[in-house]
């Protein structure tokens, strides 16, 4: 699908600071967004901000076709995030969106989500477009301490959370692959979708290979452009070197060289 890419100004309706690492901005649009699809990405300009000269990608966190509202959960990481994290209400952020590809429908509701840390961030629109589906995945979310958790209410109006933390602060103890729900010798899952730091995915998906499980993961390398110009992004896959940026974020696992 060719989906047709947007950019303009987009007004903050709300920045809501989730705990020390995390805040989530509320965008609406004047006009009636295009289609997206969750795994998608949008390219946001850091205005005002003198050492921060690239647009920052961002996960489409949750989007309202009705009120044109879209949100982004931002991890606060350096000068750029730290920048838009002080946005307030009735300012301005203008975006590029949206941009990649997108997780694909699966032909099965015994479907699970996976997301470590701001890996969790494009699971919500995720989970939201499953349940237009009749789809209600089981949702894994791992963090590092109970200070860390955010949004549960959210994941669980659209399926089951199951939650592990770092130092058993909260849910289970450990990382999300140590989590009780992998310690079956069979898996009730056909389909798994993940997102988070490469190592948990690489780890998601060798647990997923071994049950013969469908996996897809969101990729979340160095993006600059956003359009598969500067070649940052590159990821090898079974067909030589792709762009996340364009040919992802999302690939089935199967397509990934040395995974």
């Amino acid at each position: 699908m060719v989906f047709k890419k947007n950019i303009g100004d987009l007004t903050v309706i709300r920045n809501l600071r989730l705990n020390q690492r995390h805040f989530l901005l509320e965008l609406q649009s004047e006009k009636p967004f295009p289609v997206m699809l969750p795994g998608q990405f949008v390219q946001a300009f850091v205005k005002d901000a003198p050492v921060t000269f690239l647009r920052r990608p961002f996960s489409i966190h949750a989007v309202n076709f009705t009120q044109n509202i879209l949100k982004l959960l931002i991890q606060i990481k350096g000068e750029g995030t730290r920048h838009l994290s002080t946005l307030r209400e009735g300012e301005k952020l203008n975006l590029i969106f949206p941009l990649g590809n997108s997780f694909t429908i699966p032909h099965t509701k015994e479907v699970l989500l996976i997301g470590g840390g701001c890996g969790v961030a494009p699971l919500l629109f995720l989970a939201q477009f499953l349940n237009q589906q009749q789809i209600k995945p089981s949702i894994l979310l791992g963090f590092r301490t109970k200070d860390d958790i955010f949004e549960i209410e959210e994941y669980s109006r659209y399926g089951k959370v199951f939650i592990s933390t770092d130092d058993g602060s909260e849910g289970e103890k450990g990382l999300v692959v140590d989590h009780s729900l992998f310690q079956k010798e069979r898996l009730p899952f056909k389909k798994i979708y993940c997102c988070g730091p490469e190592a948990m995915m690489k780890f998601v998906d060798r647990i997923a290979k071994f049950h013969h499980i469908d996996c897809e993961v969101s990729l979340e390398n160095t993006m600059a452009c956003g359009f598969g110009v500067c070649l940052c992004c590159i990821a090898p896959t079974d067909k030589g070197n792709e762009r996340v940026c364009t040919e992802g974020p999302v690939f089935n696992t199967k397509r990934l060289a040395g995974w």
